[in-house]
């Protein structure tokens, strides 16, 4: 281990640094991260982008009093790093270790748990209001990226913040799209500590308050001083909304940083007002490989530093890749199609849509309100929207989800990617909620395929309809089912048995599987001998076969790799209701609570939505020993 950053177990180690020493300290930390994530896989070109700010930072504040939030949070690392966790990094996002971002219940220097974007404004304000209110002198900073300043969210917190003009509120631009021009140099250094400076500061105020006397040289001094800084820093916009604005600086020279964030600290802290402090800096900074495509090393596997990432020899089709490969057909088919991300071309597999359909792809950055009101309003002029999106940011456009397009019965297409648990990026990211969520609302169509052959339908199935619909598929492969170049539909609301039980203990058992669930079910009913429907459908419900199963046996088991509560299962039951059926029902889905991160087959195992668990539980459900283990 590195010798300097081993004497560094709490920000107060790094705080008895000589500033002279901290580029040492960060040379030996980005090593140390590229080696570590290395062996665990995750994010990693975030993360070396943000080295310097982060010692910086943990040297000039003192946290955890004074409060520092990470939007998002991908780029923590460092953070975890030199706030006692560095010994723990072996285990990060691996089952049972430690999160890969912030989380409050890890650490007190965890002040917020971020995983979404643009919550940390909002998050800090708030902070900051509440020590005031309770008479703490701290300061609040959050720090922002570039991406995550498109969001609403990130500037209703700003409109909020600058009417509040002597909070103790820093934001920090974590820029890491702008090249580090000229601009940022020796001249902006000097820019930035002159306008974090006492100087500026005493004189600005003491220019205000003489001017307040005659109101027209007012107006027209700050007219002028909003030119200058116009003419040098992209500004303006931040000092309409209240913020002191200062920079951009460079966010890998510390001798930057360091006086320029201890100028920035004290200003919020002596009543100055809320501070906007914009950084540049470079993601992969430091790793050659890295910085030469920051996207293949956002969220990388592990890999030998030395030799960089391998292409991949997995021969599976991902549910994502089959997505995609289905958005390029069906828009070669059909000239409506659009298809609309929320900043996650890469995630979603938009890439080569992209390349091949220039003028129908839209990626409205991290927007996932506008993503969806955006959609409907292309959706009034004829065309036919292909929203794709994690089912757990769909979660922020529930509102445009209900009011700007199912209640206006808009026919949009949303392509739910990660729906389910997620493995190592843990509950802030599963897909947990979606089939509550969706299946309550009005003219919504909501299915779920069973394997990668039959996304593919039921995504032409959904993209034929004229309603909303959504379709919602897992990360990863699924079991290599093949997969057609057709472009055929599947008839709706219509499921089918894949299995038909003979009930040989006398106990008629019928698995109600939703998903990719089908195939653990499978598995399980060769133990029990039970009958297998694949419903596919969820809105609209196969009510018939729902109906049918029930009178030919004597439990029901409704399998759902999602929230149980108001999930399919319940669907089933609301059917059974109505038709006045009554029958014993098991329901099988995630348990009602936050699912820790970890390997995605251990997940399912510790929920009991493996092949295993589901047998045991229909088992000790009816009384039965199954006839022989699950291979």
């Amino acid at each position: 281990m590195s010798d300097l950053l081993q004497t560094i177990n709490s920000p107060a180690d790094l705080r008895l640094l000589e500033r002279e020493q901290l580029p040492l300290l960060a040379k030996e930390l980005r090593e140390f991260l590229v080696n570590s994530v290395s062996k665990t896989g995750g994010h990693l070109s975030s993360n070396l982008g943000t080295v310097e700010l982060t010692v910086a930072l943990h040297y000039v504040l003192q946290t955890p009093y004074d409060r520092l939030v990470w939007d998002v949070g991908h780029q923590s690392y460092p953070h975890k790093i030199l706030t006692g966790r560095r010994d723990l990094m072996g285990s990060l996002r691996q089952y049972g270790g430690i999160s890969g971002f912030p989380r409050r219940s890890e650490s007190e220097y965890d002040t917020f748990g971020t995983a979404h974007s643009s919550t940390s404004i909002s998050a800090a304000l708030g902070m900051a209001l509440g020590a005031k209110a309770q008479g703490e002198k701290r300061v609040a900073v959050a720090v922002i990226g570039d991406g995550a300043m498109s969001a609403g969210m990130a500037f209703e917190a700003l409109n909020n913040g600058g009417i509040h003009k002597d909070v103790p509120l820093v934001v920090i631009l974590n820029d890491n799209d702008m090249s580090i021009s000229p601009a940022v140099g020796a001249l902006n250094r000097y820019l930035a500590r002159l306008m974090s400076g006492r100087f500026y500061a005493a004189t600005k105020k003491g220019l205000d308050s003489v001017l307040s006397m005659a109101p027209p040289l007012r107006e027209f001094a700050k007219r002028l001083e909003e030119h200058a800084k116009g003419m040098v820093v992209p500004g303006t916009i931040f000092e309409e909304f209240g913020f002191n604005y200062i920079g951009p600086i460079d966010g890998h020279d510390l001798d930057s940083l360091v006086p320029t964030l201890q100028n920035v600290r004290r200003l919020a802290l002596n009543g100055e007002g809320p501070q906007f402090l914009h950084v540049v800096t470079k993601k992969g900074q430091g790793y050659k490989l890295a910085e030469a495509d920051p996207i293949l090393y956002h969220g990388p596997g592990k890999f030998d530093p030395s030799q960089g990432i391998s292409p991949s020899t997995v021969a599976k089709k991902t549910f994502t890749q089959v997505f995609g490969e289905w958005l390029c057909d069906m828009a070669a088919a059909d000239k409506r199609l659009v298809g609309i991300t929320p900043a996650m071309r890469e995630g979603s597999g938009m890439v080569e849509f992209e390349n091949r359909f220039p003028d129908r792809y839209f990626d409205v950055g991290i927007a996932e309100q506008h993503a969806v009101t955006f959609a409907g309003g292309m959706a009034c002029e004829g065309m036919k929207p292909v929203v794709a999106i994690y089912s757990t940011f769909l979660q922020r456009g529930y509102d445009q989800l209900i009011h700007d397009v199912a209640l206006q019965d808009l026919p949009v297409v949303f392509a739910l990617d990660r729906s389910g648990l997620v493995g190592a990026d843990g509950a802030t990211h599963a897909g947990a909620y979606d089939i509550p969520f969706i299946r309550c609302v009005p003219n919504m169509l909501l299915m779920a395929p069973a394997d990668e052959a039959e996304c593919r339908d039921l995504l032409t199935t959904a993209f034929k309809q004229d309603h909303p619909s959504a379709v919602r598929y897992p990360r990863g492969a699924g079991v290599g089912a093949e997969v057609s170049k057709e472009l055929k539909t599947l008839p709706l609301g219509k499921g089918e048995i894949r299995r038909q039980g003979q009930a040989p203990h006398g106990r008629r058992v019928a698995i109600l599987a939703f998903g990719t669930l089908l195939y653990p079910a499978l598995a399980a009913a060769e133990q029990l001998d039970a009958t297998v429907a694949n419903m596919r459908f969820i809105k609209p419900l196969d009510v018939d076969l729902v109906c049918k199963l029930a009178a030919e046996n004597d439990l029901i088991v409704t399998l759902e790799e999602g929230a149980i509560g108001g999930g399919a299962g319940s669907a089933c039951l609301e059917a059974l209701a109505a038709a006045g059926i009554e029958v014993p029902c098991l329901q099988l889905g995630l348990p009602d609570r936050f699912v820790d991160h970890g390997d995605h087959a251990l997940l399912m195992k510790e929920c009991g939505l493996d092949a295993e668990g589901i047998a045991k539980a229909i088992a000790a459900r009816v009384g039965i020993i199954p006839s022989k283990q699950v291979a």
